[in-house]
C-alpha cells in the first residue's frame, strides 16, 4: 500500500502541472534570449502530456523547421494556465493547450488559431463503485467536480450530457458543477464531496489505480470522441497572417514531434526526464505515453474543431451561430504542410490527406 501511495504521489506531481510550469530549465531551451525573434514558443517543464513540444526541442524537429524555413525563433519558458495574457500580450506566438478549453476563449476573440492535433483523449470521469451512478445518463441532479469552469473537461461533458437529454445550459442546468484543483478532485470524489470526477492524465491513470473509481467516460475510447483530439497545436492570429512560413514550421514540427512520440514512448520518456522537463519514473511515464495516441493529423484536428462547435453552437455555449465560420478562425492549415508524418526506423516519411 506505501508503494501504491508513493506511485500516487509522484504521477500527482507530475499531472499538478499540466496548467502550471515549473522552476526549472530545459538543458536544451534553443536559441533562448531577449532579442527579438519571428516566432516565440511557449513551453513548461512538468508536463508528461506535453512530450511533443519537449520532443520538437530536444530532437532539434524545431531547429531543422526553421532554419529551412529561415525563421529566427526561441522558446519561453511559461504558466501553462496564463496562455490567454500571453497571447493576449504578444509575449508568446505558439504554444499547445487543450482544445475543449480554448474553444470559449476564441468565441471571445482571443486571437489565436489551431494548426494540428498532437494527441486524443486524456480526459476520463469517474464515480465511485458504491454510488449508484453507471453511466452518463445518471449524473442528472449530481454533483460534477472538474478542474475549472473553463477546462476542455466541460466542454467535453456538456457534449455528452446533452446528448443523453441532461440540460447543460444557463437557462436548464440539470448538473452541478463544483470546482476543486485537479489533485485534489480524486480526495473529493473518494469523500464524497462530489458525486463524479473529471480527471485528465496522468492523474486520472493514478487515481483510478489508487481508489478503484468507477470510469463513466473516457475521451480515448468512447465512440463520440475517440477520433478528436484533445490537445493541438497554435499559433497567434497574427503569426498566421504575418508569417505563414513561421507557422507553417512550427506545425511540421511539432507532427513530426507528435509521430516520434507515438513510435517511441520509452525513449521520449526518458528524453524528458534526462532534460529535466518532466519528473517521475522512466518506465510509469514510458507507459502512459505509450497509452495516449500520439498520431498527429491536422484534417482531424480540423474536423474535431467544426464538430466541437457545431454542438456547443447547438447547446448555446457559443456567441457564434455558424459552425464552418467558426471553424475557418479557429483552425488554419498551411501550405507546405503535410495531414501527418509517420516515424519508423529512425526516418519520417510524409503522408498527405
Amino acid at each position: 500500500m506505501k508503494q501504491k501511495i508513493k506511485v500516487f504521489a509522484a504521477m500527482l506531481l507530475i499531472g499538478s502541472t499540466l496548467m502550471t510550469s515549473v522552476t526549472a530549465c530545459s538543458k536544451k531551451e534553443a536559441n533562448e534570449g531577449d532579442g527579438d525573434v519571428d516566432i516565440v514558443i511557449g513551453t513548461a517543464n512538468g508536463s508528461l502530456c506535453l512530450a511533443p513540444l519537449h520532443i520538437a526541442i530536444d530532437n532539434g524537429y524545431f531547429e531543422e523547421e526553421f532554419k529551412k524555413a529561415g525563421v529566427t525563433w526561441r522558446v519561453e519558458e511559461i504558466d501553462m494556465g496564463n496562455i490567454s495574457d500571453l497571447v493576449a500580450s504578444d509575449k508568446i506566438d505558439a504554444s499547445t493547450q487543450l482544445a475543449g478549453a480554448m474553444i470559449p476563449q476564441i468565441d471571445n476573440g482571443l486571437e489565436i488559431t489551431f494548426t494540428a492535433g498532437m494527441h486524443t483523449g486524456c480526459t476520463k470521469v469517474y464515480t465511485k463503485e458504491s454510488s449508484g451512478i453507471n453511466s452518463l445518463a445518471d449524473l442528472k441532479g449530481k454533483k460534477i467536480g472538474v478542474p475549472s469552469l473553463g477546462d476542455s473537461s466541460v466542454v467535453a461533458l456538456k457534449r455528452a450530457l446533452y446528448d443523453e437529454g441532461i440540460g447543460v445550459s444557463t437557462e436548464n442546468l440539470e448538473v452541478e458543477w463544483v470546482v476543486y484543483g485537479l489533485t485534489d478532485l480524486p480526495l473529493a470524489l473518494e469523500n464524497g464531496a462530489i458525486d463524479a470526477a473529471a480527471l485528465h492524465d496522468p492523474v486520472a491513470y493514478s487515481a483510478e489505480t489508487e481508489y478503484g473509481f468507477k470510469k463513466i467516460l473516457d475521451l480515448s475510447t468512447d465512440e463520440k470522441f475517440k477520433n478528436e483530439y484533445c490537445c493541438m497545436s497554435f499559433v497567434t492570429s497574427k503569426l498566421a497572417q504575418e508569417n505563414p512560413e513561421a507557422a507553417a514550421a512550427y506545425t511540421r514540427a511539432i507532427l513530426k514531434a507528435s509521430a516520434f512520440v507515438q513510435a517511441e514512448p520509452y525513449e521520449a520518456a526518458k528524453i524528458q526526464i534526462e532534460n529535466n522537463q518532466c519528473s517521475g519514473d522512466l518506465d510509469t511515464n514510458a507507459a502512459l505515453l505509450e497509452s495516449y495516441n500520439y498520431s498527429p493529423s491536422v484534417s482531424i484536428a480540423s474536423e474535431t474543431i467544426t464538430n466541437a462547435a457545431t454542438e456547443l453552437i447547438r447547446i448555446g455555449d457559443l456567441k457564434s451561430d455558424d459552425p464552418a465560420s467558426f471553424a475557418s478562425k479557429a483552425f488554419t492549415s498551411f501550405d507546405g504542410v503535410p495531414d501527418t508524418y509517420v516515424y519508423e526506423n529512425g526516418a519520417f516519411t510524409e503522408v498527405k490527406k
